[in-house]
């Protein structure tokens, strides 16, 4: 790698440790519990409680009593966590959606930046070749010394796509 890659990376990983540090404990705790309940640790401790739970209450494990025959109380408390995991995963995600987007709007501009530059430097190549007497196809040429208009290829894009309905 080269070292201007290096320090990219070096940089925007510091920026991401730093934005995980300075984020709300509410969405620090959420991301916790959603990367817990996302993991083995979490389907085997389920496994063993409810598994248990369940021979328990079938009369399989007679060194216990049924205390739920009728494993409505299972029932509740499977519904109930399955409810406040749902609210930490959407939390999750939107969070994720929102860097994401973050992200987007970076790539969208430094791919903007990196068009104007090239047409510049297109631009400059053109110049050089014409002092130099070198035929160049002015056609490509002016094509390539124009800037992508943004709005124009969104709107290309959006009439070209199928009507959704």
């Amino acid at each position: 790698m080269t070292r201007t890659l290096e320090d990219n990376i070096e940089r925007l990983a510091t920026r991401q440790r730093r934005e995980a540090a300075a984020a709300p404990i509410s969405e620090r705790l959420s991301d916790a519990i959603t990367a817990f309940a996302g993991s083995m640790t979490f389907v085997a401790l389920h496994l063993v409680g409810f598994g248990g739970w369940i021979l328990i209450n079938l009369g399989w494990l007679p060194i216990v009593k049924p205390f739920d025959p009728s494993f409505v109380v299972l029932a509740m408390i499977a519904s109930v966590e399955a409810i406040f995991l749902s609210t930490f995963v959407l939390i999750s995600q939107n969070r994720m959606a929102a860097i994401a987007d973050r992200r987007a709007d970076l790539d969208l501009h430094i791919n903007l930046l990196a068009e104007h530059e090239l047409s510049r430097l297109a631009s400059l190549v053109a110049c050089i070749a014409r002092k130099l007497e070198v035929e160049i196809d002015s056609e490509d040429v002016g094509e390539i010394e124009r800037d992508v208009q943004p709005e124009r290829v969104l709107d290309a894009i959006e009439a070209a796509a199928p009507t959704r309905g």
